[in-house]
């Protein structure tokens, strides 16, 4: 599972995740960030004599071999074939056989080599002997081609759609505020259009903008209303979209969801409190996309046997009476992140995880294992422990699910696992690992064995209804 940033927090008011406009603040720790085709990596950037300073081997470690050595004041770098040779306290060097000026002396600490940040660009170009762009009051360097261009347009559908196609896949964390979602690409060398400042002549998405700092670009995308986006294209396209309030009704009985209603969209949430109300449980087929999952067999992916379960589990809910929002209802990509930042916006009651496996019987619900130290800072959560308050009432909805489903017949086992997004969801949370029947692997693509465990998990959770309630 990947790791998340222990700087990361969850806000419980409004913003889905509040620490992630990254540009410097107070306190903040400074970082350059370097884009190349061979790598892209950030360092962090350290102050002497008024002066930002980089360590020039960690600079140069990342593209190729490179190795340093010390003899009293003199510092001698070997990248490659190419010899460079520093003196401390000096602003001299010598790169190729050439002199070089620095804009500041370089520094020996420990035998660590630093140079001034100012001079980081012009060095490169030197020693890895090609073209370097410096963007020096963002702190961002870019190596040859290594930058990713967008164009950003506005789809004629209705309702509008912006669409923002990127030249290399991205993946940036996304944020959400009253009238903007903002897009932080810290690890993609993501550059400027022509213009700063994109208008598209839409009432709901007017316009967006483009900004750089600490080593990190943003996209602001400004609406009307509420907004969200979708990823594509192996996330070469991003998708924004408003979420304005639905009018969700629920179901009759074996009837279908509403036409258009958010419970048909593929990846709408809603991004207000107001409408995420609306919703009483989130459905997560897991995988998706170029995320197959689990090869159940030749033919089977993981992916296509949770979203066919997830939109059973969707009907079988809304049967009930529970309003229910599926989050991928399609053969789209989501990362973990977003599947929970777009549960903690939505609000619900329940969040229910769904993934597959070909091993064993019956089915496995989980809960989350938490990693120690989590902080919360007032009416923040920390991100990798959101769902610490919510681990009680978590534990006793699975527990609800597993009585159920083995009242049905059907094996049920509650287990604890580092499962991610269960760590950063804001509500009672549990995935749900569907085995075969012991009817064997077919069983896991019957409509009836399908239809089984979803009328039990839906009748599960409409008994936990009082609880999940009084747990708000």
């Amino acid at each position: 599972m990947a790791s998340m940033p222990t700087a990361r927090w969850l806000g419980i008011f409004g913003l889905a995740v509040c620490s992630l406009f990254l540009f410097s603040s107070p306190g903040e720790e400074k970082r350059v960030s370097i884009y190349s085709v061979v790598a892209n990596y950030a360092l962090p950037v350290v102050e002497r004599n008024g002066q930002d300073y980089v360590p020039l081997l960690e600079a140069l470690d990342p593209l190729g071999a490179v190795k340093a050595t010390s003899d009293g004041k003199r510092w001698r770098l070997r990248y490659n074939k190419v010899e460079s040779e520093f003196v401390s306290g000096s602003s001299r060097a010598r790169i190729r056989r050439h002199n070089f000026d620095l804009h500041a002396d370089f520094l020996m600490e420990n035998g660590r080599g630093l140079v001034p940040l100012s001079s980081l660009g012009q060095l490169f170009s030197e020693i890895l002997g090609g073209p370097v762009t410096f963007h020096e009051a963002s702190r961002r360097v870019f190596i040859g081609n290594a930058a990713v261009h967008f164009t950003a347009q506005m789809s004629k559908q209705i309702p509008p759609t912006l669409v923002m196609t990127f030249t290399a896949p991205v993946n940036p964390m996304i944020a959400t505020e009253p009238g903007k979602l903002h897009m932080i690409f810290n690890h993609e060398p993501v550059v400027a259009p022509g213009s700063p400042a994109l208008t598209f002549g839409d009432k709901t998405i007017p316009s967006a903008s483009y900004e750089e700092g600490n080593g990190a670009a943003e996209i602001t995308v400004n609406g009307t209303a509420p907004l969200f986006a979708s990823f594509g294209d192996g996330n070469r396209t991003i998708t924004i979209s408003s979420a304005t309030r639905p009018n969700v009704q629920a179901a009759a009985p074996g009837q279908p969801p509403p036409a258009n209603s958010p419970v048909q969209n593929a990846t709408t949430a809603p991004a207000n409190p107001t409408a995420a109300q609306q919703f009483f449980a989130v459905v997560d087929a897991s995988h998706g996309g170029e995320d197959r999952g689990e090869a159940l067999s030749e033919q089977l992916a993981e992916k296509d046997v949770t979203l066919a379960f997830a939109r059973g589990l969707r009907q079988e809910l809304l049967a009930r009476g529970l309003r229910t929002l599926v989050l991928r209802d399609g053969d789209t990509t989501l990362t973990l992140d977003q599947r929970a930042n777009l549960t903690n916006v939505a609000h619900p009651m329940i969040y229910i995880s769904l993934h597959a496996c070909s091993e064993g019987h019956g089915v496995r619900l989980y809960t989350a294992m938490l990693p120690a130290n989590g902080t919360d800072k007032g009416p923040f959560l920390d991100w990798n422990t959101a769902q610490s308050s919510f681990l009680p009432l978590s534990q006793v909805s699975a527990a609800g699910l597993a009585a159920n489903l083995q009242q049905k017949q059907i094996s049920a086992r509650v287990l604890l696992a580092p499962l991610r997004p269960l760590n950063n969801v804001a509500a009672p949370a549990i995935a749900v690992e569907i085995a075969p029947s012991p009817d064997g692997l077919s069983s896991l693509s019957s409509s009836t064995y399908q239809q089984q465990i979803n009328s039990a998990l839906a009748a599960g959770v409409l008994s936990l209804r009082p609880k999940l309630e009084a747990g708000r």
